[in-house]
């Protein structure tokens, strides 16, 4: 990773830790957490009032979104679903509810602080159908073919491997899965120091994609039945789109992200997510093993 990916990545981290801290701190002032984005293109008005108050304040404050993706991802009962930059955790308490008991959503998230605010507001919810991991949407410690939906809101654009975000993506649905996200896309005709014109990377624009750009990253990770569909302007020729992809029922790819079951090891435990995994340190369980790097296996 080159230094300036590494500066970015970092950039983005403290924002969205700032973030987290603010909703946190606001929780125990006398009028309740604030929202994070006042803007009505980015936040938590891009959800229904009746879905903002099934949920705990928190999580409502802490969204940081484009638009709603649970309302487009077509979550069926008995599901699992992927939440890529599960921030305060509002998606995947929503997809929680939606998948059912017999279902689970996952949230993945780098920012220590968001985890501890997300797992925060997923016991205010009750929610038992629920996990959050550790690690970076271009390395998703998940092993392959274990989800069925995978969903994102106004976290793509922010990645500074687009490119691995999507292999990673399709790695680890099952075949025949599907993709459901809000993200910022760019009109094919800016340039992309003309993204950056228009808004910082953090803010979610400089490293939006153009609609061409996009769609290309997806088929090049062998996604089918692609749609980029604008909803609503966020800058001058940038738009928050719902963005609907699939992974065709014939595909196979091998398993081998950073935390996935590579070579029947992964995450410090050998034989990972089978019957027999033992950890790798005789000195550590399993779930310590595990813990420590933030891999989870689906259950």
């Amino acid at each position: 990773m080159s230094e300036q990916s590494t500066d970015l990545r970092e950039t983005v981290r403290q924002r969205y830790a700032a973030a987290a801290v603010k909703v946190t701190e606001g929780a125990t002032a006398c009028c309740g957490p604030q929202p994070v984005e006042v803007d009505e293109t980015f936040g938590s008005t891009l959800y229904a009032a009746d879905e903002r108050d099934t949920l705990p304040a928190e999580a409502v404050a802490a969204s940081l979104g484009c638009g709603n993706p649970t309302a487009v991802a077509e979550l069926r009962e008995g599901e699992r679903v992927l939440d890529l930059g599960s921030g305060g955790g509002i998606d995947v308490l929503l997809s929680a509810r939606r998948v059912g008991p017999t279902g689970k959503a996952y949230g993945l998230d780098m920012t220590d602080e968001m985890l501890a605010l997300a797992l925060a507001n997923a016991a205010k919810a009750g929610a038992t159908n629920v996990e959050f991991l550790k690690g970076t949407i271009e390395a998703i410690p998940l092993p392959a073919s274990t989800i069925d939906v995978v969903i994102s809101n106004c976290v793509i654009n922010l990645s500074i491997d687009k490119a691995a975000v999507f292999a990673e993506t399709f790695r680890v649905l099952k075949p025949g899965g599907r993709v459901g996200v809000s993200d910022v896309v760019a009109e094919d005709t800016l340039t992309t120091g003309q993204r950056a014109e228009r808004g910082d990377y953090v803010g979610c624009i400089a490293g939006a994609l153009s609609f061409a750009e996009y769609r290309a990253g997806l088929e090049a990770a062998g996604f089918t039945d692609i749609e980029i569909t604008p909803t609503h302007a966020v800058a001058d020729g940038m738009h928050s789109a719902i963005v609907r992809a699939g992974k065709p029922a014939t595909a196979t790819v091998p398993d081998t992200a950073a935390g996935a079951a590579t070579d029947s090891s992964c995450c410090g435990v050998n034989d990972c997510c089978t019957s027999a995994e033992q950890a790798a340190d005789p000195s550590v369980t399993v779930a310590e093993a595990k813990s420590a790097a933030g891999c989870a296996c689906p259950s």
